[in-house]
């Protein structure tokens, strides 16, 4: 049997409550807790600010820069 919980005042509590009988032989195995997953921007941050050169309405006009679509005003 499999029982989670957490410590709380330094106690175990466990998830959902369960009732284990007196006596009882238990083993406590402490599971490290995973950092957070990173951001977008920090993923990104290696790139974020690097492009040189850019016009000024690059991100609006797009298509026009990659494609050569007519440039949206």
């Amino acid at each position: 049997m499999t029982l989670e919980g957490r410590v709380l005042n330094g106690n175990i509590v466990l998830q959902p409550p369960a009732s284990l009988p007196e006596g009882v032989r238990v083993r406590i195995e402490v599971l490290t807790t995973e950092a957070p997953a990173p951001t977008l921007a920090e993923r990104l941050s290696n790139v974020i600010g690097k492009a040189k050169g850019l016009p000024s309405d690059a991100s609006i006009n797009m298509d026009h820069y990659l494609y050569g679509m007519p440039k949206r005003q």
